[in-house]
This record gives structure tokens, sequence and C-alpha cells, in this order.
């Protein structure tokens, strides 16, 4: 006889209540909720660290489909709080599979939720904004678990670093280290995504890793051709240690790249500030114009802040509600027309000229490379008076296109350079 699936109850902090059925273990869990629009990669997704603290929606409306295999996780375990699907997949189809999704959430022991109506709360998410919620099979009261839910902690100004980053405080040369290396790397690792460290390794680096708040001594130490600073969760405004080593990396002239979290922790680092987004970028399928190439490039996105231009003294807005200039004075005319962006797009308001602006901290010009054909979020920058670059995609790609690979060739050019 087939047991009968299990009742689960969604709850979002505004009120929304949502009902279905458990899928993975049985219990409860709290988090930010925000959805991804990959049709693909949800493994990769389930182990990215920086999906940490999150219940993510999936707007694909079928997940799981090919199964999960050892080969294609971003981590040693699920990060995700929770996972909310509309139809989950338990017979997978795929030679690579050695599990089915369901059991792979259940043996993770991971809250999840299927049968809500996911194109809804996606939509729902994108016009009120990410928030808290919780996913239980215990407690079924919505109101109760909605005073739980508006107890639980908030994203802005959590870090969450310190969840996944490495502990102790020995720097760890990764085990799959080239023998003979062209270059060493200091990876921070607020935490990585295992494909951005084999994209450097493939191009012949040693990599070793350090925690997120690792003292720039034990960094110098290392005696490195570069520093990395890689993805990772929460608010990047805590992680004080990180954007202290960067200073100290700068000051000192060392080649320096940065990823997502890295690319937000550069912009403080040089005296930026961030802002919390609507609801954020999350997805494989976001286009990003290069303004040094004149491409566009789709790319793999994760994030929900990003860096404030005005800050750094330069004049051009994003398209987001969320987004208030720390320094509107430097706002000029064309940027100030962004209230008439319903009758233009993205693409029409893309500037014309290089946007440059200057480092409130003495670190030189800084260069706006890329920008969202979105919602025009700096997507890239580039100090010009120091060997220092940074991205808010994800160039690594696991999952999604190959558009962005350059970075890492730029990253290894860099280093020759010095």
């Amino acid at each position: 006889m087939t047991q009968k699936p299990q009742t689960a109850l969604l709850v979002l902090e505004d009120g929304t209540t949502l009902w279905g059925k458990r899928i993975g273990a049985a219990g409860e869990t709290f988090g930010e909720l925000v959805f991804n629009t990959s049709m693909t990669g949800y493994q990769e997704v389930l182990t990215d660290p920086s999906y940490c603290g999150q219940i993510v929606v999936m707007t694909y409306p079928e997940i799981g489909i090919y199964g999960v295999n050892p080969d294609d996780v971003e981590s040693e375990r699920i990060q995700v709080a929770g996972y909310v699907v509309h139809r989950a997949v338990r017979q997978p189809f795929n030679y690579r599979a050695t599990l089915s999704f369901t059991d792979y959430l259940e043996q993770a022991g991971i809250v999840a939720i299927e049968g809500v109506d996911t194109r809804m709360l996606t939509r729902h998410l994108r016009t009120h904004g990410a928030m808290r919620g919780a996913i239980s099979t215990v407690d079924l009261d919505p109101a109760h678990l909605l005073e739980r839910v508006r107890q639980s902690p908030q994203m802005l100004g959590l870090n969450l670093a310190e969840k996944v980053s490495p502990v102790g405080d020995t720097p760890v040369l990764h085990p799959q280290s080239p023998p003979a290396p062209r270059f060493h790397v200091a990876l921070i690792d607020t935490g990585r995504k295992e494909n951005i460290a084999r994209e450097l390794m493939r191009r012949g680096c040693a990599v070793t890793l350090l925690p997120y708040n690792a003292d720039l001594k034990m960094v110098l130490s290392l005696n490195p051709d570069g520093v990395f600073v890689c993805n990772g969760p929460g608010d990047p405004d805590p992680l004080r240690e990180t954007i202290e080593i960067i200073r100290g990396v700068l000051e000192r002239g060392i080649p320096l790249a940065g990823i997502c979290l890295g690319h937000q922790l550069l912009g403080l680092a040089i005296g930026g500030t961030r802002y919390k987004m609507r609801f954020g970028h999350r997805g494989i399928n976001h286009p990003v114009r290069d303004f040094r190439s004149g491409r566009i490039l789709i790319t793999t996105q994760n994030h929900g802040f990003a860096v404030d231009p005005t800050s750094l003294g330069i004049a051009w807005e994003p398209l987001d509600t969320a987004f208030v200039p720390s320094r509107p004075e430097v706002l000029n005319q064309r940027s100030t027309q962004h209230a008439t962006r319903n009758t233009v797009t993205m693409a029409e308001l893309l500037p014309q000229e290089p946007l440059i602006g200057e480092s409130p901290l003495g670190f030189g010009k800084v260069e706006i490379t890329h920008l969202s054909l979105n919602d025009g979020t700096v997507e890239g920058m580039r100090l010009l008076d120091l060997p220092a670059f940074s991205v808010q995609y994800h160039p690594e790609a696991a999952p999604g296109p190959h558009d962005a690979k350059s970075f890492f060739e730029e990253f290894i050019a860099l280093m020759e350079s010095k």
C-alpha cells in the first residue's frame, strides 16, 4: 500500500499561505524565499553555498527528471535552507543518475514542498520582493507559523559566510592542485563553488584555500601570485575581515579578482556601498553587456545584493525600485530619466560613454565594465590604477552558459603581467 503524502505548509512573512505535499525530510525550516529561473542544474543550485539561509523556489515546473550524481555537486553537501517545486520527479531518467532527486533531499535532511503554484509565487516575490518564509510539516497552524517567521533573522546584516567558510587558521592546498603550477592563487573562501577552483586549476594554478576571516599576514605568508575572492551567501557588509584583506592586497599591488560576493566585497573595500535588491538575480539566462568587447554575455547569476555605483562617484542608476543612491548628487540628467523606463528598454538606456568613478579611499579610478541588460545592475568593474577586477555574475557557470569563461583568462593575464 502506497503511503499517503504528508501535508506541508509554506508561509511567507506577508501572510501568504500555500499548502502542498512534503518531499524530502519531515520537519520545518526558515529562510529568505527567493526564486531561480533555471530549467536545469538543480543539483548545482542545491549545493551552491551562496544559497545558505535561503528557501529556493524553482520556476521551472518539473524538477528531478535526471536525478542526481556525485560529480555535479558544487560543495560537500546541500546548502539551501529549503526547496519549493511545482512537481517533483521521483524516478530519475538519466544513465548518470545514482540517486533520485527526492531521496537526495530526504537523505540530506532537507525540508521541501511540492504541489504549490510556483508561477504565482514567483510573480508574488517579483512584485513584493524576496522575504522571509518557512516550510513545515509539523507546525500546520498558519497563524502560529507566521508569527515564528516574523521572528526569524532578516538577510540584511546577516553574516552567513561564517557558516560555509573553512574553519581553522591554517591555509589548505586544494588536493587537485597541479604538481608543477604556473601560478599560486590564494582563494579567500567565503563559500566557494567548487567549479571556481577547478577553472583555476585547469589553467595551471595551484589553489590554496583560506577562511573568510583570515588575517592579511596569513595571506601574505603564501607569497601568492594572485588573490581570488569567491562567491558566498548573505550580506557582504558584516565581512570586515575579508574587506581588510582586500585592502591590504590592493595596497601591495598583488593581482586580485572577485566573483559575486567577492565583487561586492571589492566595492566595499575601495569605499563603495552595497544595497539589497528587491528580489535579486538567480538563474542561468541573465544577459550582461560587456563594454570592453561590446558583446552581450548570457550569464549565470545568484545574488541579492549589489554595488551602488553612486557610492563610487559614478552617475548611473539601476532600474530596481529597492535602489536608493547613497550619493544622489552624482546622478546626471540622463540617469535620472529612469522614471520614463516604462517607455524604453534597458538597452536604450545604456551609456554611450565609459562609466568611470574614483575610490573614496584613495585606491584610484574605477570603471564599470559590465551592466545587466535586465535592470542595469553593476555586473563588473575594474580598478584602473591597480591590478584588480571583479564580476557580479558567475563565469564558472555551474550550471549555465560558457559565454564568460574569458574571465579566468583575464586573471591569468593579470598575474602574468605582474
